[in-house]
């Protein structure tokens, strides 16, 4: 009778320190990879602004989505923009 190891789940990390120490200290193959989602990391510098009208039902989708997302909304209509333009098509 074969006994599957049972995989751990990620600690909540608040830091980068703690993520580089959890990294180098740990043995990745005990965890549990199955919910981790692809992530895009923002390096360039935000130097220009825009202003954008939206109806009031549109701009609450958005808050909805994003909350959901677990980002604030003016990061997600950026990413949702940027994952747009670099989309070949």
């Amino acid at each position: 009778m074969s006994k599957e190891k049972e995989l751990k789940q990620f600690p909540r990390l608040e830091s980068d320190e703690d993520a580089e120490r959890f990294v180098e200290e740990t043995d990745l193959s005990e965890y549990d990879f199955s919910d981790f989602q692809p992530m895009s990391f923002e390096f360039a510098p935000k130097d220009k602004a825009i202003t954008l009208r939206l109806s009031e039902p549109l701009l609450n989708a958005v808050k909805d989505r994003a909350s959901k997302e677990g980002i604030p909304y003016q990061r997600y209509i950026r990413h949702i923009l940027e994952k747009d333009v670099q989309d070949p098509r």
